[in-house]
């Protein structure tokens, strides 16, 4: 029997990884389970699934722990994830909160010699060279959860011997594929999480109708699979039935394909190198009909252009990118910015810290410190 710590278990992956247990309790023991502010789910959660160890980020008093919850030992802030990631005793530790929050929770993690499941594109984007050097060092190979990042990572263990020469990462879109640039730059709160294939928590929801999403992808797997940024290509497909694909030197392709559900992923990355069911059917291709795939626009989402900058420019750059991005999404939300000006206060950040170096954690969380400062600039 696996034991899994789940970091982020209220939210879309979080909630998902929990179902996958429940359909094999003969497999999988829940160690912890951490969220940022939602007690109720998260009280829920612990009285169905019994685990050692459960924590609130945004903190509780041990007078708000329900009696029958207190066999369970409860913990507050920024402790609660590192005792998931690295000190209660597991053997998987599902990273699925949101944001620079991750990195910590990866390191940790890794540091403790677990398996990390990685479902946080911004460790990898933030401090992407600390967290593989520490893998390689400890020997633990990251397992993406990201459907796109697993859809690659299961192409290559196809492969054998052969090395991809390209990846072809797969995007849907999201729900202004087919908009004006002008009507994007005006998009509602509302209409900005209205994905089309995916359910997902806000802020990447927000990031996938601003392809922000798929440009910290890029940037996940040139860490991930050691590949140049310049041999990552993003292929638009609305209906995310291809979840992704690698193209070997005599020009051939092997592509993963299924229906748009994260249980997908996530039960791969739990039960690897082995499958196991996760209650997801197999697509019908023959009401689909057809598969479509487009050149992504990057006049209307220039954000892949500034991931492809921030890249090429290496440093904290990534950072930058992601803290301003970060930031940024959370002022649209409150409503206080349009959806267009997403980009343009990301560019101004980069714009105005470029040179800023990322040699260790702290220099990172420096780095991502300034670009939110900047974006909140009045």
């Amino acid at each position: 029997m696996k034991k899994i710590a789940i970091l982020g278990s209220t939210g879309s992956i979080g909630t998902q990884a929990l179902d996958i247990c429940a359909r094999h309790p003969e497999e999988y023991r829940v160690a912890a389970l951490t969220a940022k502010s939602s007690r109720k789910k998260l009280f829920d959660q612990v009285r169905r699934f019994r685990p050692e160890m459960a924590g609130l980020v945004d903190g509780i008093r041990e007078e708000e722990i329900p009696e029958d919850l207190r066999f369970c030992h409860w913990m507050s802030g920024a402790e609660a994830l590192h005792a998931a990631a690295a000190e209660v005793e597991a053997d998987q530790v599902l990273v699925s909160i949101v944001g620079i929050a991750g990195l910590r929770s990866v390191l940790d993690a890794l540091g403790a010699g677990r398996q990390v499941l990685l479902a946080n594109k911004e460790a990898l984007v933030t401090g992407g060279h600390l967290v593989m050097d520490l893998a390689r060092r400890m020997g633990k190979p990251l397992l993406p959860v990201d459907s796109e990042h697993s859809a690659i990572f299961q192409c290559l263990q196809a492969a054998g011997p052969n090395r991809a020469e390209k990846i072809l990462l797969t995007a849907s879109g999201g729900p202004f594929r087919t908009w004006k640039k002008e009507d994007i730059h005006r998009a509602t709160r509302a209409q900005a999480l209205k994905h089309p294939n995916w359910d997902m928590g806000a802020k990447i929801t927000v990031d996938s109708a601003s392809m922000f999403n798929k440009g910290l992808e890029i940037m996940e797997a040139r860490w991930l699979f050691d590949m140049p940024e310049n041999r990552i290509q993003v292929v638009v497909h609305p209906e995310s039935i291809v979840h992704s694909a690698i193209v070997f030197a005599d020009g051939a392709v092997l592509a993963q394909l299924g229906t748009p559900d994260m249980r997908v992923p996530i039960g791969y990355a739990m039960s690897y190198p082995a499958r196991m069911t996760t209650g997801v059917a197999e697509p019908d291709l023959f009401t689909l009909g057809k598969l479509t795939f487009e050149a992504p626009d990057e006049e209307k989402f220039p954000s892949l252009r500034l991931a492809w900058e921030a890249l090429r420019a290496g440093g904290a750059a990534c950072t930058v990118l992601n803290g301003a991005n970060e930031e940024a999404v959370a002022r649209f939300l409150r409503e206080e910015i349009a959806f267009g000006e997403i980009y343009t206060l990301v560019a101004r950040a980069m714009d105005r810290l470029s040179g800023l170096g990322a040699d260790s954690y702290e220099d990172i969380l420096e780095a991502d410190r300034r670009a939110r400062a900047v974006v909140n600039e009045r």
